[in-house]
C-alpha cells in the first residue's frame, strides 16, 4: 500500500447525535453512485445474492456458499432458457409468416394459371369444332366436284388431251 492510499475511515460515533450529523447509513448513500437507481423487484431477486450467500469461513457455510453458486447459475441458466425461447418464438413465427405469404402469392399464381389453362382449352375447343366443320365442307366440296364430273359430257382426260395436242 502507498503512504498516499487510504485503507479505511475510522471514526467515534458520539454517543448524543447532533441533529447536524450525517448518520452512517447515509454516508452510504453518497458513496455508492448505484444507490439510487431503480430496480425492479425481479430482478433484484435474481441479482442480489441470496442472503445465504454472504461469504463465511466454516466448512458449513463453505457448503452453503457453493450451493448458492449453483442456484445463481440456475437462476442466470433459466433466463437465458427463457430468452433462447422467446428469440426461437419469434424466428418460427417470422418463418411461418414468411410461408403464409408464399401460400397467399402461390394460390394467387395457381388462380392465374388455372384461368390460362381454361382459356387454352376453351380455345381449343373451338378449334376442334372449326376443324370438324371444314372437314364437312371439304367432303362436301369433294362430293360436288365428283357429281359435276359424272354429269359433265366432258371428261377430264379429254380436256387434257386436247390441251396437249395443241401444243
Amino acid at each position: 500500500m502507498q503512504p498516499s492510499e487510504i485503507s479505511g475511515l475510522q471514526y467515534i460515533v458520539p454517543s448524543n447525535p447532533s441533529p447536524y450529523s450525517v448518520p452512517a447509513f447515509e454516508l452510504s448513500r453518497f458513496s455508492n453512485p448505484l444507490h439510487n437507481l431503480y430496480i425492479p423487484p425481479q430482478l433484484q431477486e435474481i441479482i442480489s445474492p441470496h442472503p445465504s450467500c454472504i461469504n463465511n469461513s466454516t466448512s458449513d457455510e463453505a457448503d452453503e456458499q457453493q450451493l448458492c453458486v449453483i442456484n445463481e447459475r440456475k437462476q442466470r441458466r433459466m433466463i437465458s432458457n427463457r430468452e433462447s425461447a422467446r428469440r426461437s418464438r419469434m424466428r418460427k413465427q417470422r418463418h411461418l409468416d414468411e410461408l403464409w405469404s408464399q401460400v397467399v402469392w402461390l394460390r394467387n399464381e395457381n388462380h392465374q394459371l388455372i384461368d390460362k389453362l381454361n382459356h387454352v382449352s376453351e380455345s381449343h375447343d373451338k378449334v376442334v369444332e372449326e376443324n370438324v366443320q371444314l372437314k364437312e365442307e371439304a367432303s362436301q366440296l369433294r362430293r360436288m366436284l365428283s357429281d359435276v364430273q359424272l354429269t359433265s359430257p366432258y371428261s377430264p382426260l379429254t380436256d387434257l388431251e386436247h390441251a396437249l395436242a395443241d401444243n
